[in-house]
């Protein structure tokens, strides 16, 4: 996929959402800034969107040329985009204590395995926990692939809808049954986050807009360039969904947000990055400067990001407590050069060698971190 700056400004404006939402373990933005941070959290369903609708496209236009998916080599792509650093980072959390945001991890081996999202006691052990996300994505690269290539064999317009439909549906009364019977009982532990927040099968409906604009993509390119020829009215509609998706949300751990809340709000992502990945928008259109550069880096400033919060809390911000703008900027730059180090170091040399071995061209692997690849 050609580069595209509007997916290159959505996940750079995600990352850093996600980042200032972060920022309460280091406490906070003041009274004046949490109005940035609030929302923070929903910066991950906007990779959720873009991950489903690069990785679909991905996929299913395999699917489309071929008939079928290379599995091996689908899988090993994936391990050596997301192990090298990931695997990095969790060396650091793990034999090295003090790095930890908080004192409490959960075992290794549930971050080795990707299961940390279904096992947390979130209560004791919430260091590295923003991990969950990933194993999210990873429970997804493991079975989309067989999923399309199943549904493929047998491809009509309404068996396709009728399965988006029931995953939607599916999610919204699980989450409201869910939701419903823990907040009748309401046990001493967070059920929130370990019953519904983090549990894949629970956050399907981000991904699952991703892959229906993939299929759109694919299968409609026509539509698509039609539905394109009107990517400014896309985008206000995005802006307007995703609006109505956070006054769902006001009250974030409520009943209304945790059922109708999650699909209006992948909605709205979806049709933003629907507009984002033309050239007809105004996101579309234009290069933000360093927009590029944070896409290509979002991943190790996800996984590295709170190490680098705790350790200017820790070094740093006793220190520089008369001056909220030099800490703040501390917080900022630490965060990038920490990013910036995992991805230079460890990231991209890992990405380089598996070009290598593929035999993907130079040109095609330098935008590889923020795109589909």
């Amino acid at each position: 996929m050609n580069h595209l700056p509007g997916l290159d400004l959505l996940r750079a404006l995600a990352i850093v959402w996600v980042m200032l939402f972060h920022s309460f373990l280091v406490g906070g933005l003041g009274a004046d800034f949490a109005w940035l941070s609030r929302f923070g959290w929903a910066g991950v369903d906007i990779f959720f969107v873009l991950s489903g609708f690069l990785i679909g496209t991905q996929v299913l236009q395999q699917l489309r040329r071929s008939g079928t998916v290379s599995l091996g080599g689908f899988y090993a792509r994936r391990a050596w985009r997301i192990l090298p650093a990931f695997s990095a980072v969790l060396a650091l959390y793990v034999f090295f204590p003090a790095l930890r945001e908080v004192p409490g991890l959960q075992p290794w081996w549930q971050f080795a395995t990707f299961t940390m999202n279904l096992l947390i006691d979130y209560e004791r052990n919430p260091a590295f926990s923003h991990a969950w996300s990933l194993c999210v994505e990873e429970h997804f690269y493991l079975v989309f692939p067989l999923l399309a290539w199943v549904l493929s064999r047998r491809a009509s317009v309404p068996r396709f809808l009728a399965v988006c439909a029931a995953v939607v549906l599916g999610g919204v009364a699980l989450r409201g049954a869910t939701w419903l019977h823990f907040a009748a009982i309401d046990p001493p532990r967070n059920w929130f986050i370990e019953e519904i927040y983090y549990p894949t099968w629970m956050r399907l409906d981000g991904l699952l807009v991703g892959v229906m604009l993939a299929s759109l993509r694919v299968y409609r390119p026509q539509g698509w360039e039609r539905l394109q020829q009107h990517a400014n009215a896309w985008l206000l509609g995005g802006a307007l969904v995703c609006a109505v998706a956070f006054w769902l949300f006001r009250e974030r751990t409520g009943l209304l947000a945790n059922t109708l809340g999650w699909p209006v709000l992948s909605l709205g992502f979806g049709l933003l990055v629907f507009a984002g990945a033309g050239r007809r928008s105004l996101i579309g259109r234009w290069r933000v400067p360093g927009m590029a550069w944070l896409a290509a880096i979002s991943y190790s400033l996800y996984l590295s990001h709170k190490i680098a919060l705790h350790l200017v809390h820790m070094w740093l911000a006793p220190s520089l407590q008369g001056s909220r703008v030099l800490l703040f900027l501390s917080y900022a730059l630490a965060v990038l050069l920490f990013g910036a180090l995992l991805h230079y170091a460890v990231e991209r040399p890992f990405l380089r060698w598996r070009d290598r071995r593929l035999g993907v061209p130079a040109s095609s692997s330098s935008h590889a971190a923020a795109q589909c690849d």
